[in-house]
């Protein structure tokens, strides 16, 4: 696909400088090759026109091997040495006797990447009909005392230092923002470059409303991984003006996420249509219908590249005035490891849902490489991020609908939701007349699946593993110890619930309800349990201040059947009576 892109252009700053050091060996024949191999053009924009001068003369060749067989520890090492001394270094005979030492100097200095004339050449040279590169050689820190300098990367001017560069720019240090002489040529040429870059402001685009709910019913067992599927194209028949605005992402796992129902009716994204070949094969479930329209993107197994592409499809609404409701799958292990780009797109302003799945060892039969553990606390600890772990269905539905409709706007945030591929009983939701009033509980993080009188105990349980503490609360039972069984369904706004209750919140405020904490937790000792890292619901012992235990998982997955690896990390039934009983007694 990215060959066919066209008119994309990168330019990069090849400085050979890393924080700390020189980069010691030159890499850029082999950067260059892999985007020839890909079907780039490639350009590079090594030396200035003074260098390319002495280049053209009698003898200039050896300046050029000289140069060019140089490491970058040598040449940024010659940076630093007194002008007098250049001239010896170099050895390249008389080609230099013309020049002063401050000349040499200078040409020594004068990359492509400094030379306006020179990029504006290459960029004369760019084919628009394929993606280009442009590799452009400068000086980190070039002019400046501290040019070439390994650890220039921390280094500051002093106060001298600066009044010296604004004298050579012919700039006033107090008044560094002065904008140039317009009866210049440099004044004009600004004015001009100004007006013709300049833009009408972009029209805001009020966000166009999701459904609150489908009205879908949920029978028998449903997995939250499936219903998210579902959701999408329900959507799509539902409410299709907020389906055109979603656009879904995948690192070539969209048919084991269970988008393919989506897929088949939105089809996939591509610069040009192409033919399906398959079309006519009726033992295809996906059907890959690539057009200049479709909806869903296939990156391969790509996660940075997919949550980089969340972030520009979440920027569109503040940069062209059009927002999108982009989605991206990934297995959830992997959320770890697209983190650091899906937050600074984030950062920026890039609003986006990101779906983990599956999640957790409740994949177990699937092996153990695949279990992540810590993603929960990724989740409730990232700001401008809304986490959701629904445990059924219709609760998958209600937190992705809500997550949409807060994408796309100025106030909006990012959500990210944890789900998984077991199976649940619907009928264990116990979904009760009010929906409404159990959809608002949901939303705002939690809400009590069984309220018994007199409890002794509560369990507050995560998604997948409801199951397994409402058999812990039958067992209790049978012991004569009533449990309250409590979902959370949103570990993150119950933390900012707390806070808000404390006085302590920051960020945003959207969907915290600390009321919450009333309706849902009694003043009994606390049994946690969830498929992740057991602290993540340790807070919840603050609510009523008593005592808690937290049960998850802490160690490495591991491969094997579901009941025995639950069993092996503490989290089944039994290990969840176990707790209860040592608290109350």
């Amino acid at each position: 696909m990215v060959a066919r892109l066209g008119e994309v252009l990168w330019v990069v700053d090849l400085n050979r400088q890393s924080l700390d050091r020189i980069v010691p060996d030159i890499q850029v024949a082999k950067w260059a090759g892999l985007f020839r191999a890909a079907g780039w053009q490639v350009l590079e924009v090594k030396y200035g026109r003074r260098l390319q001068e002495l280049f053209a003369r009698e003898g200039g060749d050896r300046l050029r091997i000289r140069i060019d067989a140089m490491g970058n520890e040598e040449y940024q090492w010659l940076l630093r040495l007194p002008a007098a001394s250049l001239r010896s270094k170099l050895d390249v005979g008389s080609l230099l006797d013309d020049l002063s030492d401050p000349e040499v100097a200078t040409a020594l200095r004068d990359l492509g990447g400094h030379d306006l004339v020179a990029l504006g050449d290459a960029f004369r040279r760019v084919d628009n009909d394929r993606p280009t590169v442009v590799f452009a050689y400068t000086i980190k820190g070039r002019g400046l005392p501290v040019e070439g300098h390994p650890a220039n990367h921390s280094a500051l001017l002093s106060e001298e230092q600066y009044g010296a560069l604004a004298a050579a720019l012919g700039q006033d240090p107090d008044d560094p923002w002065r904008l140039l002489d317009p009866t210049t040529d440099a004044g004009r040429l600004c004015a001009e470059v100004a007006q013709r870059l300049a833009r009408p402001a972009v029209p805001a685009v009020e966000p166009v409303p999701v459904p609150e709910q489908l009205g879908r019913g949920y029978r028998g067992e449903h997995s939250t991984q499936a219903t998210l599927g579902r959701v999408l194209t329900d959507l799509a028949r539902d409410s299709p003006e907020a389906a055109a605005r979603v656009v879904t992402v995948s690192p070539d796992v969209a048919s084991s996420t269970n988008t393919g129902g989506w897929i088949n009716k939105v089809a996939v994204w591509s610069p040009q249509d192409r033919h399906d070949w398959f079309a006519e094969d009726e033992g295809r479930v996906l059907r890959w219908r690539e057009t200049s329209s479709g909806q869903h993107v296939e990156l391969g197994i790509a996660e940075v590249n997919l949550v980089g592409l969340l972030g520009e499809l979440g920027a569109t609404w503040s940069r062209v005035g059009q927002p999108l409701l982009p989605i991206g799958t990934v297995y959830d292990p992997f959320v770890g490891r697209a983190l650091e780009p899906w937050v600074f797109g984030t950062y920026a302003g890039g609003q986006s849902v990101l779906v983990g799945t599956p999640s957790g060892v409740t994949l177990a039969p699937e092996g153990g490489a695949h279990q992540s553990i810590t993603t929960p606390s990724i989740g409730l600890e990232t700001p401008g991020v809304t986490c959701f772990e629904p445990a059924f269905a219709i609760e998958t539905e209600w937190c992705l609908l809500d997550a949409l409709s807060r994408i796309g706007r100025p106030d909006g945030e990012s959500a990210y939701l944890r789900l998984t591929t077991r199976p649940i009983d619907q009928g264990l939701a116990d979904l009760p007349e009010d929906l409404e009033q159990r959809r608002r509980d949901v939303l705002a993080g939690a809400y009590r699946l069984r309220s018994v009188p007199d409890a002794q105990v509560t369990i507050a349980v995560v998604g997948a593993l409801v199951p397994e503490a409402v058999e812990a609360a039958d067992l209790l039972a049978q012991q004569g110890v009533p449990a309250d069984v409590v979902v959370v369904t949103s570990y993150d706004r119950l933390w900012r619930a707390v806070q808000t209750r404390r006085g302590l919140a920051t960020g945003s405020s959207y969907g915290v309800d600390e009321t919450v904490l009333d309706r849902v937790f009694r003043p009994t000792p606390l049994v946690t349990l969830l498929d992740g890292h057991p602290h993540t619901l340790a807070f919840l012992g603050t609510v009523t201040g008593t005592p808690v235990t937290c049960l998850g998982v802490s160690t490495f997955g591991q491969a094997g059947g579901l009941q025995d690896v639950y069993g092996v990390h503490g989290i089944d039934a039994r290990s969840v009576v176990e707790a209860a009983l040592d608290l109350v007694d």
